[in-house]
């Protein structure tokens, strides 16, 4: 069975589900408390396609999510985010608002980006509602997303949660396929957490094995576009996560 494949995907969910794990949309578990429970987040970065095909396996399995949508034109597709959201999963804004104006100074930057993200936060929710957000790496970006929020609040347009805020990673377990491998933190450059948890997996069947030895709260990142059963688009986001990693590996060592 290759790894990043939907049928390891439905096994790995099916494995957490027989240790007793529940699976939670972000907003959900932002008011939920007790028990084992996963945060499933998607992050849709492209092939919108794929979090389709993603988001009716888990609905088979019972099993709900976050979808997060970025506003450009390789994601921003309005009747994948409705199916998506009918089927029971939360949609959240994948915003990257920081790398879509210019300024010549910091502040004034700032102040632009956070323009950006309310007139996109108002697109998406004119098509289902929005309560929660996560930044968009950009690796090769100047600046980081998440900056709008030294300057402003997302809580004052009615949003409920950003994880990277407000989930406390020395309480929960994060778990990413950010370079297309469960340990990819060498070649990321934005989706990094501070945590005490430390576990060291490669593949899919390594998260696996390794559940008893999980916590009871875990986030785990999902990028639908890595996941395909069929095998040419499968072998192409292999080759390019390759190269990917590469420049981000040299992004890293450059910034060091």
């Amino acid at each position: 069975m290759r790894d990043f494949s939907n049928n390891i995907l439905e096994q790995m969910i099916v494995s957490f589900l027989s240790y007793g794990f529940e699976f939670e949309t972000f907003n959900s578990l932002l008011s939920s408390i007790g028990g084992k429970k996963i945060i499933l987040r998607h992050d849709v970065d492209a092939k919108p396609e794929n979090a389709l095909s993603t988001a009716i396996l888990e609905h088979k399995l019972n099993v709900r999510g976050t979808y997060n949508f970025r506003i450009v034109r390789e994601t921003f597709n309005p009747d994948i985010i409705r199916k998506i959201a009918d089927l029971g999963h939360e949609i959240g804004y994948h915003y990257e608002d920081m790398d879509l104006v210019y300024a010549d100074n910091l502040d004034k930057h700032i102040d632009l980006a956070y323009e950006s993200f309310k007139k996109n936060l108002d697109m998406l929710r004119k098509i289902v509602p929005i309560n929660t957000i996560c930044m968009h790496g950009s690796p090769r970006a100047k600046y980081d997303n998440k900056m709008i929020w030294t300057k402003h609040s997302y809580r004052d347009l009615g949003l409920n949660g950003e994880p990277y805020f407000d989930i406390d990673f020395n309480e929960f377990l994060y778990l990413t396929d950010t370079g297309r491998r469960w340990n990819g933190d060498k070649v990321s450059v934005r989706d990094k957490v501070n945590s005490k948890y430390k576990f060291d997996l490669k593949t899919t069947h390594d998260v696996i094995n390794a559940i008893p030895q999980f916590p009871d709260n875990i986030m785990i990142t999902i990028h639908p576009q890595r996941w395909d059963d069929r095998f040419g688009p499968w072998l192409q986001e292999l080759v390019s996560q390759n190269l990917k990693n590469v420049i981000k590996w040299t992004l890293i060592k450059t910034r060091k």
